[in-house]
């Protein structure tokens, strides 16, 4: 079944408590927190105290995707704040595997995220050490953009490599673009879960929207 984790950056966060109960009425899987540095990607959005709070908001686990251009100087703060995993860029952490090792001993799953023009080849020597690879499907930072097919085909390509390599514990996430109308597309592909943001709160109930996404997604045998 695929995973769904909505982007709470989309949500009305007036009313942030309303929302997340819609969205777990709608059996989200996770809540995705993006954080946003203004230097790795333009713009700035949450820090740690916003996962310490929906810590009383919601059980569901809560993933921090860190888009920040010195991921080693801010992991410390999202431990403390109990973020059930943690990605990073590859195109940031200048030192991949010590970003890697401080999640494991903070008993915090470990990701990565690859921008669009990052090829694959940059997992060879980490891939093994990887919980979640999260596929970026528009620049990361950029609301509203379709997605990218050819990202969309990596992600692909990076299921099938893991089946060859028989690493089943590394889950391949999209994030970018996701919608109702692409997710036949992508569960076609065999990928374990989905990022949305608008895709899911921009719905006149969120809630619908994921049973929609996870109902097209069921229509796909992934398992060959």
């Amino acid at each position: 079944m695929l995973r769904v984790g909505p982007s709470i950056m989309a949500a009305d966060l007036l009313h942030l408590g309303d929302q997340i109960r819609m969205i777990e009425r709608g059996r989200a899987d996770w809540l995705h927190v993006d954080v946003m540095d203004g230097y790795f990607v333009p713009g700035f959005s949450f820090g740690a105290s916003i996962v310490t709070k929906l810590h009383h908001f919601s059980k569901l686990p809560i993933e921090v995707h860190l888009m920040s251009s010195r991921p080693l100087e801010h992991m410390d703060e999202f431990f403390a704040a109990n973020c059930h995993l943690l990605t990073v860029h590859v195109e940031a952490a200048t030192d991949l595997y010590r970003c890697i090792s401080m999640m494991k001993r903070h008993n915090v799953r470990a990701g990565v995220a690859l921008n669009p023009s990052t090829p694959l080849s940059v997992l060879d020597e980490i891939l093994p050490e990887l919980d979640q690879v999260v596929i970026m499907t528009i620049p990361p930072g950029s609301i509203g953009m379709p997605l990218i097919d050819s990202c969309l085909a990596k992600a692909g390509k990076l299921v099938q490599m893991l089946r060859r390599m028989k690493l089943h514990h590394v889950q391949v996430i999209v994030d970018g673009g996701v919608k109702i109308q692409n997710i036949a597309d992508i569960a076609a592909l065999g990928i374990d879960g989905v990022v949305s943001g608008s895709g899911i709160f921009a719905q006149p109930d969120p809630a619908v929207a994921i049973q929609e996404m996870k109902q097209i997604a069921s229509r796909f045998d992934v398992t060959h």
